[in-house]
């Protein structure tokens, strides 16, 4: 297992956690389909993007300030930033309110206080290799989600005609879902933290990239990918016949979720749970942070790395601890948890055409990718993508402004 598990298994973040619970909890089984539909989709972006950190050796953000415009680089980083440290601030909101539950006499200030210096001195403490293994070993901890289904009988002849026939609603609430789990799946953090984790994998290889590395790689992303959307799967099922039949069909937050579960379901649906969300939250917040360390880093030619100490790349750590103390003051001004990831949805449906497009342009780009430019069918998913993703944009926006 290499990066892309990683990757994939922070998209299943808490605030992802949120929104495949309330497309469950909503419409019930009727959105499990968009589990297949994402997937391909994922795959090809993230494959580029892992391309792009073995050919060139560097992150997403220091290719586009060599070949393209600084200013459209500025540009990505002033709209992806505030997005992603509110995605942060989301994530520890529902790790305090988790860990509070679980353990009471933790406030979830505190809790949310304690989870950002557990993870900042083992990003400090550890090797790059080191803290691969750990977010590997925590990505087994959203197989939880897997068994939460099958603790209560099911009728596998409505999920399986769910899952495989798409069934549509032509309203508002349900495009607006629909937009939603498209933003949480295909997240621009993502392509930033893909392109920059292969850069370090290569540097420890210190070889070429050739044929093999550039195989091994696109398993280890067709891995994480389809892990990630069975999590993904697996969320909504819980929803859907767990929430949906009792009636329960809003879900804002995952404390909600998880507090529903306890008198629906009983007492390790809620653990297994509650589990779930804590391990994520500590997966995902590295990996949400580090992108906007690797983008700062590349921007400003700030030494970078999870393999360097805190003296050598202070800018690198430095900003991370500076995302996740800002992330948590956000996270508790008494901004609606809802309304923080509405927000968040926004902005990433904002920039995800734009980055779509310049990765399918470097990714096409012979000079920067050599042989390892785009086939036809990397382009045909990546054009699906971008007019998918685009669709999604100009839908959100419309809601946003309808509202």
């Amino acid at each position: 297992m290499g990066p892309g598990i990683i990757t994939g298994s922070s998209d299943d973040d808490p605030s992802g956690i949120v929104t495949y619970t309330q497309a469950g909890a909503s419409f019930g089984l009727s959105t499990l389909w968009t589990a297949w539909l994402t997937l391909p989709l994922m795959i090809s972006i993230q494959e580029m993007c892992a391309r792009i950190g073995l050919v060139q050796r560097k992150g997403l953000a220091g290719v586009i300030k060599q070949y393209y415009s600084r200013t459209l680089l500025l540009f990505i980083l002033l709209l992806s930033i505030p997005a992603i440290i509110l995605n942060i601030g989301a994530n520890l909101y529902a790790m305090g309110t988790v860990g509070n539950l679980l353990f009471p006499q933790i406030h979830p200030q505190i809790f949310s206080l304690l989870a950002i210096a557990i993870l900042l001195w083992l990003l400090i403490r550890f090797s790059y290799k080191k803290i691969a293994s750990i977010l590997k070993w925590l990505c087994l901890v959203l197989l939880a989600y897997a068994i939460v289904p099958f603790l209560f009988q099911q009728d596998f002849r409505t999920i399986i005609r769910a899952s495989v026939l798409p069934k549509l609603e032509f309203s508002r609430e349900y495009i607006a879902i629909l937009v939603g789990i498209l933003g949480t799946t295909i997240s621009p953090y993502l392509f930033f933290w893909q392109a920059s984790v292969e850069k370090e994998e290569i540097n420890h290889q210190k070889d070429n990239v050739n044929n093999n590395m550039i195989s091994a790689m696109r398993s280890d992303v067709n891995a994480g990918m389809i892990f990630s959307n069975s999590i993904m799967y697996f969320i909504i099922l819980t929803a859907a016949t767990v929430f949906y039949p009792s009636g329960l069909h809003q879900i804002e937050t995952v404390g909600d979720a998880a507090l529903a579960l306890l008198p629906l379901a009983g007492g390790q649906d809620y653990l297994l749970f509650s589990i779930g969300v804590l391990g994520t939250g500590f997966l995902s917040i590295p990996v949400l942070a580090g992108s906007i360390s690797y983008m700062m880093a590349e921007t400003f030619q700030w030494p970078d790395g999870l393999d360097k100490k805190f003296y050598q790349a202070k800018g690198f750590y430095l900003t991370m601890a500076v995302c996740m103390v800002a992330a948590f003051c956000i996270s508790y001004l008494n901004i609606s948890p809802v309304k923080a990831l509405l927000l968040t949805a926004v902005i990433y449906g904002m920039i995800a055409p734009v980055l779509i497009v310049q990765i399918l342009h470097i990714c096409n780009n012979k000079v920067i990718m050599q042989e390892y430019v785009n086939d036809r069918k990397a382009n045909l998913l990546g054009g699906i993508c971008l007019l998918l993703m685009t669709l999604a944009a100009g839908a959100l926006i419309f809601l946003t402004l309808a509202a």
